[in-house]
């Protein structure tokens, strides 16, 4: 059986028992394999491996088809977790920084290949070497900007001026190599790309995504600024192998670009599906195909063993023989993936409220399970 027909006819009493799930209308009754291994799976990791919850969504074509919750989003008040809570999801929110800047690309409002210093003039380094940092160096971790070592969530600042004073404080950093000379990843360069939007834009970072990414998409609950999110249908984040409770929150407004869209998995399904269709969901054009294949297409190889390169953030390998986009996210209390088979017009979600899980291994072990010959 083709994987496209397994898809579609994923079993319909768990389609009509999902919120936001709804049927292709070319879906037809079919056996319920697939759905009832994932089912089984993902019930494993909450009953014998100890993990709190986990969320996943499946898109196909332009339909999410599979949306679910295992476990909990908050062990102790036994809240059972469904695919509309949310989640800190890390590292997926860097997709959403790299449009933002395509966009103004497109607009002609920024040339990805000029320097960083251009838009950002008090953008300084103890390394003289700074001046040569483009872009483009940003969006594929070739810059030579180093990491970050401390979010200090514990320190969280919330004000408008956060971006511009963390990009202002890396004043006495030292490049890691030669601009352009090497791979290094690097959520420092995502948030200071999220100080190019907010300064090119004219509007904060969090409101730029808003109106021209989020709102778009229709993912009106989701936002990059947590105080403003509802905790109506928050998970809780849960930390190590004990899986206590973090003690603080992932969330520093300085490293939003970088690390702090809070989401769910049916919302994510609209932003799989956007980049499935190179950039349109729905009647909307968010960035034109020309720019999405660029995002996507190799720009450097990051593991050439495993046949892993990067784009303009999205990271791109073969599995099963089938090419996917890919990011993963993880901070402290979360870990997350989102990734897309172009080929067979499959996007997975999913998102656990725990830093205690290998979301690959669980991403791969679901993929197995949907490219199995039937």
């Amino acid at each position: 059986m083709k994987l496209d027909k397994t898809i579609l006819c994923i079993v319909t009493s768990i389609l009509l028992m999902v919120t936001g799930c709804r049927k292709s209308e070319n879906a037809i009754q079919e056996d319920h394999i697939a759905t009832q291994q994932i089912d089984s799976y993902l019930s494993s990791l909450i009953d014998t491996a100890g993990i709190p919850g986990i969320a996943i969504a499946l898109t196909n074509g332009q339909d999410v088809i599979y949306a679910k919750g295992f476990g909990f989003a908050n062990i102790q008040t036994k809240e059972k977790l469904t695919p509309s809570h949310f989640f800190h999801v890390a590292s997926i929110s860097k997709t959403f920084t790299a449009t933002a800047v395509m966009q103004l690309a497109e607009r002609g409002k920024l040339d990805i290949n000029r320097p960083l210093i251009h838009y950002l003039p008090y953008f300084k380094m103890k390394d003289p070497r700074y001046r040569k940092i483009t872009i483009k160096q940003m969006l594929n971790h070739t810059s030579g900007i180093p990491d970050v070592t401390d979010y200090e969530w514990e320190k969280a600042e919330s004000d408008e001026g956060a971006l511009e004073r963390y990009t202002r404080s890396l004043a006495d950093s030292i490049l890691m190599y030669d601009p352009g000379s090497s791979f290094n990843y690097s959520n420092i360069a995502f948030d200071v790309l999220g100080d190019v939007v907010a300064k090119v834009s004219g509007v904060s970072f969090e409101k730029y995504e808003e109106e021209n990414i989020l709102v778009p998409l229709d993912m009106d609950k989701s936002n990059f600024y947590y105080p403003k999110m509802s905790k109506d249908l928050q998970t809780v984040p849960y930390t190590g192998s004990s899986q206590a409770i973090s003690m603080v929150y992932p969330y520093n407004r300085k490293h939003a670009p970088s690390s702090t869209l809070t989401s769910n998995v049916l919302e994510l399904s609209h932003w799989a599906i956007a980049n499935m269709y190179e950039g349109r969901y729905k009647n909307r054009q968010i960035i034109t195909p020309s720019t999405f294949r660029a995002m996507t297409s190799p720009t450097v190889t990051v593991d050439p063993a495993q046949g892993l390169s990067v784009g303009l953030c999205w990271f791109i390998y073969p599995y099963r023989g089938y090419v996917n986009y890919v990011h993963e996210g993880g901070d402290i209390g979360y870990r997350s993936i989102l990734s897309l088979i172009p080929e067979k017009k499959l996007g997975v979600v999913i998102l656990s409220n725990t830093d205690h899980i290998d979301i690959q291994q669980v991403y791969f072990k679901i993929v197995d399970m949907l490219l199995a010959d039937k």
